[in-house]
C-alpha cells in the first residue's frame, strides 16, 4: 500500500454536497451497459463508484454507501466508474466508457483534455447576446457527436432579448439533427422544458462559455442551490468564471447533472467524425471531387467549388468546416506523434532500466 493510498483510505470529501442514498446506484447513473462489465460476485468485492469532482489531489467518488477520496490518476474524468479496490485504492480499474468528451488542452504539449466521461446529453448553451457565436456552437456539437452523445443547444436570456428568433434560425442552421430551445434560465421553465433528457438513471452536462447560465441551469434543476453563480459583465457580455471545476450533481429525481467551467479555447482533436456529421452535406459533397486529397480551394473537378458557384453552399459555412477540418487533422497528427516519442521514451528507460541490473 502507498502513502496515497493509505491517506486517502481514512479521507473523506468535506464540502456540502450530500451523500447520495446507499440503495441507488442507479442515481448515480448506473446503466446496463455498465452492470454487463462485472459479475454479482465482483460487486461486493470490487463495488462500482463514479467519479464526480476532480482534484488535483484526488478524485471524490461516490457510491452504494461510499463517499471518499481516491488518489489522482490521469485516465480518469469526471463522469467516468471506476471498481473501488478497497485495500489499495490507485489500483481501482476503470470501467469501459459509454461516452467520452474530450479537448486539445491550453498550451503547447500536445495533449488532451478529458472533460467528462458516460454523458448521455450535452447542453450547449449560449446566450442571446454577444456571446453568440455559431462557430463556437459548431466546434461543441461536434465534440458531441464524436464522443455520441446527443448535443441539444439551449439559447438563454431569450427574455432579455427583443426578438430572439434570429438567434434560434442561426443555431437551427447548424444540423437538422440537433434541437434548439429558448429558455429563461431564472424561470420554471428549466424544469419542464429539459425534462425529457433529466430522467432517473441519465446523465446530462452542461457546456458552454462562462456566464451563459450553466451553473444557473443547475440551480434551476435542483431544489437547492448547488452551484454558485455570477453576473456578466454587461458592456460585452463576458461572463467570470464562477465554477472553478467540473463537479457531478445528483438531483432528487435520480439524475447526474454535471456543471462545468466556461471554455475559451475549444481545440478539436480525434473528432473526425463529429465534423463530419455536423457538415454531413459538404463531407458527402467531398466524396464526388476528382482528387481524395482535394483541399476545395482550387483543385480542378473539385464538388465543393462547384457547388460554391452554384449558390447550393455558403462560402462562410465552407470556411468553418475547412477550418474545422484541417485544425482536427493537425492536432491529430501533433497528438499521434506525441504518443510516438512517449512511447519511444519510455521503451529506452526500460531498456535501460533492464541493461542496468543485469
Amino acid at each position: 500500500m502507498t502513502r496515497d493510498d493509505s491517506a486517502f483510505l481514512s479521507s473523506q470529501a468535506g464540502d456540502e454536497t450530500p451523500r447520495p442514498p446507499a440503495s441507488v446506484l442507479q442515481s448515480l447513473g448506473w446503466q446496463p451497459f455498465f452492470a454487463q462489465q462485472i459479475s454479482v460476485d465482483d460487486m461486493h468485492t470490487t463495488p462500482p463508484v463514479r467519479v464526480t469532482e476532480v482534484h488535483r489531489s484526488g478524485l471524490r467518488v461516490l457510491g452504494d454507501g461510499i463517499d471518499m477520496m481516491v488518489p489522482p490518476r490521469a485516465d480518469a474524468t469526471v463522469g467516468d466508474w471506476l471498481l473501488l479496490d478497497n485495500n489499495l485504492p490507485s489500483a481501482s480499474q476503470l470501467m469501459q466508457r459509454k461516452s467520452l468528451i474530450k479537448r486539445r488542452a491550453a498550451g503547447h504539449d500536445r495533449s488532451v483534455q478529458l472533460i467528462a466521461a458516460n454523458i448521455d446529453t450535452a447542453f450547449i448553451v449560449t446566450s442571446c447576446n454577444l456571446d453568440f457565436n455559431v462557430a463556437r456552437l459548431e466546434r461543441y456539437i461536434a465534440l458531441a457527436f464524436d464522443a455520441g452523445v446527443t448535443p441539444v443547444v439551449l439559447l438563454t436570456k431569450a427574455d432579455l432579448c427583443d426578438d430572439p428568433s434570429g438567434y434560434v434560425t442561426d443555431a437551427e442552421a447548424i444540423s437538422a439533427d440537433v434541437i434548439v430551445l429558448t429558455l429563461n434560465a431564472k424561470s420554471d421553465e428549466p424544469k419542464t422544458r429539459l425534462a425529457p433528457w433529466c430522467k432517473p438513471g441519465q446523465t446530462i452536462a452542461f457546456l458552454g462559455s462562462s456566464g451563459v447560465g450553466k451553473s444557473t441551469l443547475t440551480n434551476a434543476l435542483s431544489v437547492n442551490n448547488v452551484a454558485a453563480t455570477q453576473s456578466i459583465r454587461e458592456d460585452d457580455a463576458k461572463g467570470r468564471h464562477t465554477t472553478s471545476h467540473r463537479q457531478l450533481h445528483i438531483l432528487p429525481n435520480g439524475c447526474a447533472v454535471l456543471d462545468t467551467p466556461g471554455v475559451r479555447e475549444l481545440q478539436l482533436t480525434e473528432a473526425e467524425a463529429g465534423v463530419a456529421e455536423v457538415f454531413s452535406d459538404l463531407d458527402e459533397l467531398s466524396l464526388e471531387c476528382r482528387f481524395n486529397n482535394c483541399t476545395h480551394v482550387s483543385e480542378p473537378g473539385c464538388a465543393v467549388q462547384a457547388a460554391l458557384k452554384r449558390g447550393d453552399i455558403d462560402q462562410a459555412r465552407l470556411t468553418r468546416w475547412r477550418k474545422l477540418v484541417a485544425e482536427d487533422q493537425h492536432n491529430t497528427a501533433s497528438l499521434a506523434q506525441r504518443r510516438s516519442k512517449d512511447k519511444a521514451f519510455g521503451k529506452m528507460i526500460k531498456q535501460a532500466k533492464k541493461h542496468k541490473s543485469k
